[in-house]
C-alpha cells in the first residue's frame, strides 16, 4: 500500500444551527492495488485536547523537521488505518467514543511513526510494507 497524503483539519461551520465546529476531520489517502482511495476520520474535536493520554506527544504540533509541521491532526486517520488494516475498505470512519478514539492509538509504535508521516510531507509518498511494522508486538 501506498501513502500518499496524511491531513488534519479542523471543521467550521457552514449554516448557524449545525455542529461541525465540534467536529475535526483527519484524512490519508493511499494507493491499495490501482486504486486509489482516501479514508476519512470524523472525530470530536475534545480529543484533541486530550492526545497526551493516549500518546507520548506533548505539544502540537507533534513533530517539526525541516519547516514541516506535523500536527495531531494530520496522524489521526494514518493510525487508524495501521491499526485496522481492514478500514481500507471503507470511505469513512466517525469517533465520537474516548475510548473508541484512545483504542486506535494502543501499542502503535510512536518511534517508527514519523518517519511515514515526514516521507509522506516530503516525497508525497510512503511504501507500507505491513501495518503490523507500526504495531508493538508483545513479547
Amino acid at each position: 500500500m501506498l501513502i500518499t497524503q496524511c491531513k488534519g483539519y479542523e471543521l467550521e461551520k457552514e449554516k448557524s444551527n449545525t455542529s461541525e465546529d465540534f467536529f475535526n476531520r483527519s484524512e490519508v489517502r493511499f494507493i491499495d492495488g490501482s486504486e486509489e482511495k482516501t479514508l476519512h476520520v470524523l472525530y470530536v474535536r475534545y480529543f484533541d485536547e486530550l492526545f497526551q493520554e493516549f500518546t507520548p506527544y506533548q505539544q502540537n504540533p507533534i513533530l517539526t523537521k525541516d519547516n514541516i509541521e506535523v500536527t495531531f491532526k494530520d496522524i489521526v486517520a494514518l493510525v487508524c488505518l495501521l491499526k485496522n488494516p481492514s478500514l481500507r475498505n471503507r470511505k469513512r470512519l466517525y469517533i465520537n467514543s474516548k475510548q473508541e478514539f484512545a483504542s486506535y492509538f494502543q501499542d502503535i509504535d510512536f518511534h517508527k511513526l514519523p518517519e511515514i508521516v515526514l516521507a509522506v510531507k516530503q516525497d508525497h509518498k510512503f511504501e507500507l510494507r505491513s501495518p503490523l511494522d507500526y504495531i508493538k508486538q508483545p513479547r
